[in-house]
């Protein structure tokens, strides 16, 4: 007669283990990332002080159009607030935002409120976007090396995009932003431009 073994108990097998130990490394370095993004990530970009930081250059510079052989200035933007939103078909939460921006500029276009997306990117990407994804404000293009020129030049000298600019009707800036605008703050700089 065989004697019965001693009950013990079960053992987790080796990859439980393993998938336990993965599991909270993997959300120690979540939360690290979490932390360092908070630290480190995205900002508000500072405001310019005066019109003087936004150079005349930018105002009188012909910006290619996509799709068109004509150039337009930031110059015929003057006379209403203006939204200038630096972009980029690579960047997501560009992106994410044109939507958002569109929905707003057609909303309130009547009451004066302008907007203006500067492409910091190549023009057939560019144009590529805007034949699946159109909008009904004006797009400019600025390439890559002008765009970041143009985005330190006007307060955003970490260079982020997207990147936007709030100017009142004289051209003086008011609010600078970078990362994805949303509703609030849109509604928040449609009554600073206006009042």
């Amino acid at each position: 007669m065989q004697t019965p073994l001693p009950d013990t108990p079960p053992q987790p097998p080796m990859n439980r283990r393993r998938w336990l130990a993965w599991t909270l490394a993997s959300v120690a370095l979540g939360a690290s990332g979490v932390a360092a993004w908070r630290q480190f990530g995205p900002r508000q970009a500072p405001v310019p002080t005066s019109i003087n930081e936004v150079p005349e250059r930018w105002w009188t510079h012909a910006f290619a159009q996509p799709g068109q052989d004509s150039t337009r200035t930031l110059q015929s933007f003057r006379g209403q607030p203006l939204l200038i939103n630096l972009w980029a078909t690579w960047c997501p939460p560009c992106i994410e935002e044109m939507p958002l921006l569109d929905a707003f500029y057609r909303q309130n276009a009547a009451k004066g409120w302008q907007t203006v997306g500067i492409a910091v990117d190549k023009p057939e990407a560019v144009e590529r976007f805007l034949q699946r994804t159109p909008v009904q404000f004006p797009v400019l293009l600025a390439g890559n090396r002008l765009g970041m020129e143009l985005a330190a030049d006007l307060g955003n000298t970490a260079r982020g995009l997207p990147f936007s600019l709030l100017l009142d009707a004289r051209g003086q800036p008011l609010e600078a932003h970078t990362g994805q605008l949303d509703l609030p703050r849109l509604l928040k700089w449609h009554q600073r431009a206006f009042s």
